[in-house]
């Protein structure tokens, strides 16, 4: 994988177009969506409404309890992957001007949600806490302290990032980077993949290097953007590798095999035995790895598990079944369900606070969010279909 333009290039073998034939084709109005990456990112999605919620019996069972990564690392790799999908060939067919546009308007609305979710969650947690006289414990908990009004402007000015509200703002400024990202691949894949693995590696040995939180206790951004830009980069990488395999990365046993190992060791290693009443199996007595720099471990854990994800071809096809159907739209319309996920763990983490996490409750709260997101995915779907029809 040496460039963008080598992938775009006819495999040996294939008929070449003459320039003016190619110039006179149609380009297709929209890339087309890829199932597998809808379907995990929905399930990303899923996944963080229940770990959203301190507590909650069902977050025993996510995926960070079964090795050493979570459905964050799946969240900004699949950024990375969609944003070449979407980005680009609109390069190509659309212009640099109309691109960068594109991609502003985008940066923008995600800032809106991250404003709305902001000023919503404020006035909630402010309301509860008139309504019951008890104060959160972290979250939004630092921007309270420092007075409603400031707090909500050092929030909209990303330099107030408090808990669960944290990785929205990353989005925005890896899709804001995302036009050199791919000019740096037009010339080199590897080496922009060397290069954002050195910035990782920096930021993995030095913990300075990162962007200032004032919610935050060691004053930087929970999610380091210095290093959690490599899962975006790996990510842009990977949509360029899998388009050049014909919509699968290749199939290697020995890498099958190799990453197979791997997650039976993050699962004996990071599995969470003493929360599941299991005797301990771990073989290394290790740190868990640091989830804000994307430590070693973790990166290792979520490349194993894309390598096989995108590799299987039973993978492709169980994302095709009607069944996934609701949980492929809330991948397609992800900004929409991530904030409904939100307010829906905010209104479960009050009601636990407020109430105790009983079974009653924790089986209404899980039903009840999770119900909500699959209706709302359900709804923008129709509307989208409609609209299509119209045009």
């Amino acid at each position: 994988m040496k460039s963008i333009d080598d992938l775009e290039r006819p495999a040996a073998g294939s008929p070449q177009q003459p320039a003016a034939d190619l110039a006179q084709a149609p380009r297709p109005a929209k890339p087309i969506r890829d199932a597998r990456v809808d379907v995990l990112r929905g399930l990303a999605l899923l996944t963080i409404f229940v770990d959203h919620i301190p507590r909650n019996a069902p977050a025993l069972f996510t995926l960070h309890n079964f090795g050493f990564s979570d459905a964050a690392e799946i969240f900004v790799l699949l950024a990375g992957y969609s944003s070449m999908i979407a980005y680009g060939g609109l390069f190509r067919r659309a212009g640099i001007r109309t691109t960068l546009v594109r991609i502003a308007r985008r940066c923008l609305r995600i800032y809106l949600f991250q404003a709305g979710l902001l000023l919503a969650t404020l006035i909630i947690v402010r309301i509860w806490m008139d309504l019951t006289g008890l104060v959160p414990r972290f979250g939004v908990a630092p921007l309270l302290q420092m007075g409603l009004i400031p707090g909500l402007l050092r929030g909209l000015a990303l330099n107030a990032l408090p808990n669960y509200l944290d990785i929205l703002p990353l989005y925005i400024l890896l899709l804001a980077l995302f036009p050199l990202v791919h000019v740096g691949m037009r010339r080199s894949v590897w080496g922009v993949l060397a290069l954002s693995g050195a910035v990782w590696l920096a930021a993995n040995l030095d913990h300075q290097l990162n962007l200032p939180n004032a919610a935050a206790v060691d004053d930087g951004w929970y999610f380091n953007p210095f290093a959690w830009q490599f899962l975006f980069v790996i990510g842009a990488a990977l949509a360029l590798a899998v388009r050049a395999g014909d919509g699968l990365l290749p199939w290697r046993n020995w890498a099958a095999a190799a990453a197979g190992l791997y997650l039976g060791f993050a699962l004996l290693q990071g599995g969470s035995w003493d929360a599941w009443g299991l005797p301990d199996p771990r073989p290394l007595a290790i740190p868990v790895p640091d989830k804000g720099h994307v430590g070693p471990l973790r990166l290792l854990n979520i490349l194993a598990l894309m390598y096989l994800f995108l590799s299987a071809p039973a993978v492709a096809r169980l994302c095709r079944w009607r069944r996934l159907r609701l949980v492929d739209a809330c991948g397609r319309h992800s900004l929409e369900i991530f904030a409904a996920g939100c307010l829906a763990a905010l209104i479960g983490r009050i009601l636990y606070r407020t109430f105790d996490a009983t079974w009653p409750l924790q089986v209404a709260v899980n039903l009840g969010g999770v119900a909500v997101m699959l209706s709302l995915a359900h709804i923008l779907d129709a509307r989208a279909r409609r609209q299509d029809a119209r045009r």
